[in-house]
C-alpha cells in the first residue's frame, strides 16, 4: 500500500509556508534596500546643498577680510577682491536657490541679494584716503549683517542635517529589528510546524523502542508532516501484527516445553487406572464375592473416576492455556488460577525444588483468565530456570499494601487509589545483575543462551499487566535470588 494513500489531496504544503516565509523576509529585505538607497539619496542631496551653504558663508568672510584689508591698506586690489567674492555670492543664490529653500525662504534669500547690492554699491562709493565715518560705519554694519545671516543658514543646516541623519539612523535600526522580528517569527512557525512534530515523532520512537506501541497524531494538515505521521502509523500498526505473531510463536514454544510435564503428569493418573483395572479385573475374576468385596470394588471404581478427571483438568487447562481468543474480562478466583498454573509447569520443576503456594482463600481479579494464567506461566519458569535444580519456588497472593518495597523496581502505573491484589513469585536462586535489571522487560532481550528463548517472556508478562492496568516491581540480589510482584484490579465491586 503506497503512504501517500493516506493523505488528503486538499491539504496545505510544508514547503510552499516555508517559500512564503522566506519570500516575505526577502520582501521586506529588497524594500528595506530600497528604502535606504532613496534615503541615501536624499541625505546626498542635502549634503550637496549643505555644502553650498557652508560655500556660501565662506564668501561673506572672504568679503569681510579683504573689506578689512581696503580699510587698513587702502589699495583698490583688495576692493576688487572684495567685488569678486560678492558677485560670486550673489550667482551662487541666484542659480542654487534650491540648495538655500531649505534654510530660508524666498523672501529672505531675496533679501540676502538686496544686501549684497547694497553692500557692494557702498563698496564701489568709498574713495580710499578720504575720511567718511558715517558712510565706513554703514559699510560694516552691512558686511556685518550678511555675514550674520550666512552664519545663521548655516547653522540651521547642519542642524536640518544632523536631525536627517538621526532619522537615518532610527529608520535603519526600525528596519533591521523589523527584519528580525520576521526572520524569528519565520523560524518560530518553522519549529513549531517541524521540530514540535519531529520531536513527538522522536518520542513516540522512544516508547516504541520501550514497547509502548502508541499512535502518532500530531493534528497537523502540512502534506509533509501528515505523510511523516502516516508512514509511522503505518509501521506501528505493522509492528503490531508483528508482535502478535510473535507472541503466538512464543506460546507455540512453551508449549512444546509443557509436552514433557503434561505427559508427566498424565502417565501417573493413567497408571493408577490401569492398576486399579487389573485389580479390578483379579477380584471379579475371583469366585468368591462377598460384601467386602463389593465394597473394594466401588473404592477401586472411585479412583479409577477420581484419576480419570484429573487427567481431564490437565488436559482441559492445556487447551485454555493454547487457545487464541479475544480479551475477555471477568470475575477470576485467584486461588484456582495459582493451582492451575503450577499445575501446568508441575513436570518441568526438579525433585529439588520445594514449592511454597500461599494464595489466600476469597480473593478474585478481575481480568482475563487465560492471560493472567500466561503471565504466572512465564513467571514460574523462569524461577525454576533461576534455581538450576535446587532451591525454593514461592508463590503468594495477599491485598496490595500501601506501596512497593523502596528496594524494588517499578514498571507500568501504579494506580494505588484502586483497591489491589498483589501476587508474589518469588526464587532463591542465582538472582539478577543490578545493570541488566531494568531491560529486563525489553522485547528480545535475554541473559539465556543462544537457542534457550527469544527474550518474549517477561515482556509478555508485562504486556499482559499493562493490559490489565496494573503494574509489576522488580528486586533482585545476585547469588540471593529474585521477586516478582504484580498488582491488578481486584473484583469489581458494584456501586
Amino acid at each position: 500500500m503506497q503512504l501517500m494513500s493516506f493523505i488528503p489531496l486538499r491539504m496545505d504544503s510544508l514547503r510552499r509556508k516555508i517559500v512564503i516565509g522566506y519570500g516575505a523576509v526577502a520582501t521586506l529585505v529588497i524594500a528595506l534596500s530600497a528604502f535606504s538607497l532613496i534615503e541615501t539619496r536624499l541625505l546626498a542631496e542635502q549634503i550637496t546643498g549643505g555644502e553650498r551653504v557652508h560655500q556660501f558663508l565662506g564668501i561673506t568672510l572672504e568679503i569681510r577680510r579683504f573689506e578689512k584689508n581696503h580699510f587698513l591698506y587702502g589699495q583698490e586690489a583688495d576692493r576688487e577682491e572684495n567685488r569678486a567674492y560678492v558677485a560670486e555670492g550673489r550667482r551662487i543664490l541666484a542659480e542654487h536657490g534650491a540648495s538655500f529653500a531649505a534654510v530660508a525662504s524666498p523672501q529672505r534669500i531675496g533679501a540676502m541679494l538686496l544686501a549684497l547690492e547694497n553692500y557692494d554699491r557702498l563698496m564701489s562709493e568709498r574713495v580710499p584716503g578720504k575720511r567718511d565715518t558715517a558712510g565706513d560705519a554703514r559699510l560694516r554694519q552691512a558686511g556685518k549683517e550678511i555675514v550674520t545671516v550666512a552664519e545663521e543658514w548655516s547653522r540651521t543646516e547642519r542642524g536640518i542635517l544632523q536631525q536627517q541623519l538621526e532619522s537615518h539612523r532610527r529608520g535603519l535600526l526600525g528596519s533591521i529589528a523589523a527584519l528580525v522580528l520576521l526572520v524569528v517569527a519565520v523560524g518560530q512557525m518553522l519549529a513549531w510546524r517541524v521540530a514540535r512534530p519531529l520531536r513527538e515523532l522522536e518520542d513516540n520512537m522512544t516508547a516504541v523502542a520501550e514497547g509502548r506501541l502508541a499512535k502518532l497524531d500530531l493534528g497537523l494538515q502540512d502534506r509533509e508532516i501528515a505523510s511523516l505521521t502516516a508512514a509511522f502509523n503505518h509501521v506501528l500498526e505493522q509492528l503490531e501484527t508483528r508482535q502478535g505473531q510473535l507472541l503466538r510463536s512464543e506460546k507455540l514454544a512453551a508449549l512444546g516445553t509443557l509436552l514433557s510435564g503434561v505427559a508427566h503428569e498424565l502417565n501417573n493418573p493413567l497408571s493408577n487406572i490401569s492398576t486399579s483395572c487389573e485389580i479390578l479385573a483379579e477380584e471379579i475374576a475371583d469366585s468368591k464375592v462377598g460384601a467386602d468385596s463389593t465394597a473394594f470394588e466401588k473404592e477401586l471404581l472411585a479412583q479409577i473416576d477420581a484419576e480419570t478427571w484429573r487427567a481431564r483438568r490437565i488436559v482441559r487447562s492445556l487447551l485454555d492455556y493454547a487457545r487464541d481468543r479475544a480479551f475477555h474480562r471477568e470475575a477470576v478466583p485467584l486461588a484456582p488460577l495459582v493451582e492451575e498454573s503450577l499445575r501446568l509447569v508441575r513436570g518441568r520443576i526438579p525433585p529439588q525444588v520445594a514449592v511454597v503456594i500461599d494464595a489466600g482463600a476469597g480473593l478474585v481479579l478481575t481480568g482475563d483468565k487465560q492471560r493472567l494464567q500466561q503471565a504466572l506461566f512465564n513467571l514460574v519458569g523462569n524461577a525454576i530456570d533461576a534455581l538450576e535444580g535446587a532451591g525454593e519456588l514461592r508463590v503468594a497472593a495477599r491485598p496490595a499494601r500501601s506501596a512497593y518495597p523502596v528496594d524494588a523496581l517499578v514498571f507500568g502505573a501504579r494506580g494505588e487509589s484502586t483497591p489491589r491484589i498483589e501476587i508474589e513469585v518469588s526464587d532463591n536462586g542465582r538472582g539478577i545483575e543490578a545493570a541488566v535489571l531494568p531491560r529486563i522487560f525489553d522485547p528480545f532481550f535475554t541473559t539465556k543462551e543462544v537457542g534457550q528463548g527469544l527474550g518474549l517472556g517477561l515482556f509478555i508478562v508485562f504486556e499482559i499487566v499493562e493490559e490489565h492496568g496494573g503494574s509489576i516491581a522488580v528486586k533482585s540480589t545476585p547469588g540471593q535470588g529474585t521477586t516478582f510482584l504484580i498488582r491488578l484490579p481486584a473484583q469489581d465491586t458494584p456501586a
